[in-house]
């Protein structure tokens, strides 16, 4: 087959395989999720066998307590002190515009070359925009029965994927008739299930400490509900770069709404991203270590794709997704030294 041909060829096999992601992320993003949770909780898996247990009672004891971190999270951090504050968003909105009236005249200036640049071009007739009068409950009735069925067969996939891993990677490994690939493939099984997890379980221990150090500076500032804060500082921060915009920009409503003045208004966020600076140019690599050492091009595309297809749990696993890449792509390539 030619260059051109084999080119194309590929380009084809992507573009089909996006448009399969995309259009079954139903169904495919859940089992995504469980299968990276799911190596992340393999090891503890491996140690509660160890003491004769079956392979099916330590996935469910798995996926129970994985379960029972979530509750406690959910119950302890954010239910109470996010239906406060829930209460405060119709004040925090208020405030948010009454800051931009000190803007209007910047908006207003803008808004006029817009219409004068409408004009030259002979679009003088704005944007006709129609709002969708479907109430809050009907969008909750229409999406909750989705949203369970996603939560049932992510919670399957995992319990399934920790009792049957080891049963499939032997089914792979019987397959493979060269002793050299059998190595090879074996390799591959450990690796990414070793890197995975303790990935997984690097960065779940830098959030906690980001969290408790976010936590402490706010409620030093005197920030209402600090633990709050630090809980979602550090349950966001598992989506890179994206998850720590997002929690400046709470952390600056945060400030509206507590604050009289510019610097009270701006302190909490600023805060926030020097405590995220530290961890990520500092905490995280030195605990990553070189080895777990991504190139930053590469975690950049990666969200912008996986985001573009899955939205947050997109985010979530693809620097995991990265991470099961490079390692497949390294063990299945040869060695510069090493004979093909």
């Amino acid at each position: 087959m030619p260059p051109a041909a084999r080119i194309s060829l590929i380009l084809l096999g992507g573009i089909a395989v996006v448009g399969v992601l995309e259009y079954a992320q139903v169904i495919l993003a859940p089992i995504a999720l469980a299968i990276v949770i799911g190596l992340m909780f393999g090891p503890l898996a491996d140690r509660i066998e160890r003491f004769g247990i079956p392979p099916w009672v330590s996935a469910f004891a798995a996926v129970l307590i994985f379960l029972a971190l979530i509750a406690s999270l959910a119950a302890t951090g954010f239910a109470v002190p996010l239906s406060d504050w829930m209460d405060r968003l119709p004040a925090i909105w208020a405030r948010l515009q009454s800051e931009l009236t000190s803007w209007k005249g910047i908006f207003d200036s803008v808004g006029g070359l817009q219409e004068q640049l409408r004009q030259a071009m002979g679009q003088g007739e704005g944007m006709k925009v129609n709002v969708d009068d479907t109430s809050a409950v009907e969008t909750v009735v229409y999406f909750a029965p989705a949203l369970m069925a996603q939560i049932v067969l992510f919670l399957a996939s995992m319990y399934f994927f920790i009792a049957t891993r080891n049963e499939f990677r032997e089914a792979v490994l019987s397959r493979c008739v060269a002793p050299r690939l059998r190595r090879r493939a074996a390799g591959t099984f450990l690796e990414v299930e070793d890197k995975v997890s303790r990935y997984l379980l690097s960065i779940t221990g830098v959030n906690i400490v980001l969290g408790l150090a976010v936590a402490i500076v706010l409620f030093a500032l005197g920030v209402p509900s600090p633990l709050l804060w630090g809980l979602m500082a550090g349950v966001l921060n598992y989506v890179i770069y994206i998850g720590p915009a997002v929690m400046a920009v709470v952390l600056t409503g945060v400030g509206l709404a507590t604050a009289d003045t510019a610097p009270g208004i701006l302190l909490p966020p600023l805060a926030y991203l020097i405590l995220n600076l530290i961890e990520a140019q500092i905490v995280t690599p030195h605990v990553l270590g070189r080895t777990m050492t991504l190139n930053p091009f590469l975690v950049f595309l990666a969200l912008a794709g996986w985001i573009w297809l899955w939205g947050p749990v997109g985010g979530f696993i693809a620097v995991p997704a990265l991470i099961i890449a490079g390692t497949v792509i390294s063990n299945i390539a040869p060695e510069p030294s090493e004979p093909s």
